[in-house]
């Protein structure tokens, strides 16, 4: 078989998948939600499409009774915590956060003893049972603002700490103890990579995700999260972008700058976790009603206050219990 032929065959196989999803959704009273970092075709077929924050506002929001997250676990679960009542599938079981696997709990409560004054910040990625252990969850988007919303001077900020280390420079005034824990994808963008697409698009505007290191956060025009960038991007007056995050952002991003061109600074900013979920996994995930994510009632209960505190500082109204 030519490449010619197999490129139709794959089109018109993904396109047969995409009828399937459809026909699924209706016939399931369920909803896509995808997650930015995901593959082209799964954003394609998207009901609710952006950062943590947005997605976890969509789950809420969306009257539909299946939820198909196609993001990682700690997605699914943020969603089942505050949705008890649907159904929440995660289409790859194995679909994983190596930043959110950086902590556990008996080391976060030996952190709590050091410092017993501090304030718990849990970046939303992490497991349920940091977010137990937390008073207040937050995303990249809404970071220095959940900081500044604290009373306590001193704050534990797990697990990423160049976020924390990001809020830092934000919020002088608060003293935070960083967790030695970090995105292996953002780690992968280096000064020497930014510096050098720089050089090969002059002109251009590069974009960063405060996951970032701290000296490629320096070379940055703007520092903001995926949704963050998504709002730069359409009001700058900018025509070339570098993109400081996953790869996956570009499919959006240039669907809604159709006038306006973006380019990674390296290959290797792909999330292979993020990457898991394909056309396939989410038609088995429909058909068979897989594999859905629970948390246990005390988990859950306790998460699900952090994680209500965070959307009462971003201004949403009172959520479902």
């Amino acid at each position: 078989m030519s490449a010619k032929n197999h490129k139709k065959d794959d089109i018109l196989y993904k396109e047969e998948l995409k009828r399937k999803i459809t026909k699924l959704k209706k016939e399931r009273n369920a909803a896509i939600i995808v997650h930015n970092y995901q593959r082209d075709e799964i954003q394609e077929i998207a009901d609710f499409s952006g950062d943590s924050l947005a997605l976890a506002r969509a789950a809420i929001d969306t009257k539909a009774e299946i939820l198909v997250f196609c993001g990682v676990h700690f997605m699914a679960e943020s969603a089942s915590i505050l949705n008890p009542d649907k159904k929440v599938l995660l289409p790859v079981k194995e679909a994983g956060c190596p930043l959110a696997d950086m902590i556990t709990v008996p080391s976060l409560r030996q952190k709590k003893k050091e410092f017993p004054r501090a304030a718990v910040v849990c970046y939303v990625n992490s497991s349920a049972e940091i977010k137990a252990e937390s008073d207040i969850s937050c995303t990249s988007s809404n970071a220095i603002e959940v900081v500044k919303s604290i009373k306590n001077k001193r704050i534990i900020f797990v697990p990423d700490k160049n976020l924390g280390r990001y809020v830092q420079s934000q919020v002088p005034e608060k003293d935070i103890i960083l967790w030695e824990g970090y995105c292996p994808t953002h780690l992968r963008l280096t000064e020497e990579d930014v510096v050098k697409a720089k050089k090969n698009f002059p002109g251009s505007e590069f974009i960063a995700h405060p996951e970032c290191r701290p000296e490629v956060l320096k070379l940055a025009d703007h520092i903001c999260s995926t949704a963050g960038m998504f709002k730069y991007a359409r009001a700058s007056k900018a025509k070339e972008f570098i993109i400081g995050t996953e790869g996956g952002m570009l499919y959006k991003l240039k669907k809604e700058n159709p006038d306006k061109k973006f380019c990674l600074p390296t290959p290797r900013l792909v999330c292979a976790n993020m990457k898991l979920t394909t056309l396939g996994w989410v038609v088995h995930s429909l058909e068979s009603l897989v594999y859905e994510v629970k948390v246990s009632p005390q988990i859950r209960e306790r998460a699900r206050q952090t994680l209500e505190r965070m959307l009462r500082v971003t201004e949403k109204p009172a959520l479902k219990r």
